[in-house]
């Protein structure tokens, strides 16, 4: 994923937080904590929801759509559900959009062109985070939700079935059907193929299997 600085982050956290304000004006006053919510969980509701688009403008777009809504109902969600609480709107909100056809870039490449510009040298790691943008992007949009909630944001089969309101059966068929799918995928299969280069004990990668 293309990596931005924290002043950019800020700054687009900021943003957001007053487009929630201004798409809510009818939220209670007493919201003093969403403010600093917004600003903290920015860089990962952005990540999430980029693997989720495959476009980074659409994937902040979603986040300030999703906030907008959170804070609307600030007041009414308890402390120690809000990270599920948000995730399940983020969630929502892309998979409503996408049976709605408002996602058409779905299938563009990972990196957004100003991403690209912003990489003058191709290194192995923007290969291979294109190569799995490409990869997910053929997915269908429930199953490549299952895919990154699972193995990127690392929840359980019970928690994405509740996320998603499914049973947790049809969450793992997702995952397993969304994981042979990317690595027959193209884009995947060759680097799959080839031998890794000084694999280390650390965690699998949830594609290949091989080390990271």
């Amino acid at each position: 994923m293309p990596h931005t600085s924290s002043h950019t982050s800020s700054d687009a956290a900021s943003h957001a937080t007053s487009h929630a304000a201004s798409e809510t004006p009818g939220a209670p006053a007493g919201t003093g904590e969403f403010a600093p919510y917004a600003t903290a969980a920015w860089p990962r509701l952005v990540r999430t929801a980029h693997l989720l688009t495959g476009d980074l403008h659409e994937a902040e777009d979603l986040v300030r759509t999703t906030l907008a809504r959170v804070r609307a109902r600030w007041r009414r969600i308890p402390r120690d559900d809000v990270a599920f609480y948000v995730r399940r709107c983020l969630v929502r909100t892309h998979l409503g959009r996408t049976r709605r056809g408002r996602a058409a870039r779905l299938l563009t490449p990972f990196l957004s062109e100003r991403a690209r510009r912003a990489v003058p040298v191709r290194t192995e790691a923007v290969a291979r985070r294109d190569a799995l943008g490409r990869a997910l992007a053929a997915l269908p949009a429930r199953r490549r939700a299952v895919v990154v909630l699972r193995h990127w944001e690392g929840l359980g089969e019970a928690e994405i079935a509740q996320l998603l309101g499914c049973s947790a059966g049809t969450v793992k068929a997702h995952a397993r059907r969304g994981l042979a799918a990317l690595r027959a995928h193209p884009s995947l299969a060759a680097r799959l193929a080839a031998p890794s280069v000084a694999p280390s004990p650390a965690r699998r990668h949830p594609v290949s299997g091989a080390r990271s």
